[in-house]
């Protein structure tokens, strides 16, 4: 911080630091996070799907490989692609049974190839969370305490079965994954882990994923992301685009509340 900078700081901590003006600071903090891309989740213009999808068009990003959408639920985000005129196959993953049924519901008008599996770290049998008696939401978790605690709800546990992308990829000949979209409601980090070796070949060109107040319950750093994909940058999206995040700093990076966050992978 520069000497100007400095006393800046100094004379507004001092004329503004005080109780009297916490709750104008709270509003401008709320306003600010909306500004920054930050709790904008209600339709894919204003998330900043849409300028994203938009940029990777532009730019040949889709030319080649596949698409896998992890957290696929009913398929919104696959149907937003083909609607885009993308024609790169597309696995929608989807465990819940009650949401796999609607996903398969549409999945041939779409050509998109449902898988009902999770992704984890590893292969295996396990239990996603979801609301008692609705059979499938889109806050499905693989942590009960997304539903107990933050949404505070019944909770229904369902059992299910989970892949790693890795040995996905292998068993179905993926050589390279064009975009990798993970929404999986504070499970991403294990989803990626599930991806290491694909990511250390160099095969997953660009990542989707969203960090929110899940990544609490899971106890997940976005430091924790970082420092899986040394070979990333990162970006968060706006309505009319990708910001760079830069070199990590926890007060740019940890905000635990809805966002979209891409990682691209550097060409060498």
């Amino acid at each position: 911080m520069n000497t100007l900078s400095q006393s800046f700081k100094k004379v507004y901590v001092f004329l503004f630091a005080r109780k009297a003006f916490y709750s104008l600071h709270l509003l401008g903090y709320k306003l600010s996070m909306l500004g920054m891309g930050i709790q904008n989740y209600e339709n894919d213009r204003v998330s900043g799907e849409k300028a994203f999808i938009k940029y990777l068009i532009a730019r040949n990003k889709l030319q080649s490989g596949v698409i896998f959408d992890i957290g696929a639920n009913v398929g919104h985000y696959s149907i937003m692609l083909r609607k885009h005129g993308i024609t790169l196959p597309i696995f929608a993953f989807e465990p819940h049974p009650g949401t796999f049924r609607r996903l398969v519901s549409i999945a041939d008008a779409y050509q998109i190839t449902p898988v009902s599996k999770g992704a984890g770290e590893t292969t295996g049998h396990a239990a996603i969370y979801d609301y008692s008696g609705q059979n499938g939401s889109e806050h499905a978790s693989m942590y009960r305490d997304v539903i107990t605690q933050l949404r505070k709800s019944e909770v229904e546990e369902i059992s299910i079965d989970l892949t790693s992308i890795d040995e996905f990829a292998a068993a179905n000949q993926v050589s390279k994954i064009a975009l990798l979209k993970i929404d999986t409601e504070g499970h991403e980090l294990q989803v990626l882990k599930g991806a290491r070796r694909c990511i250390e070949k160099g095969m997953v060109d660009v990542i989707q994923m969203e960090f929110n107040e899940m990544n609490i319950i899971s106890k997940t750093f976005f430091k924790d992301i970082v420092d899986l994909l040394p070979g990333y940058d990162f970006y968060r999206l706006l309505p009319d685009g990708l910001k760079a995040l830069g070199k990590y700093h926890p007060i740019h990076y940890e905000i635990f509340s809805f966002q979209n966050i891409v990682a691209m992978r550097r060409l060498s």
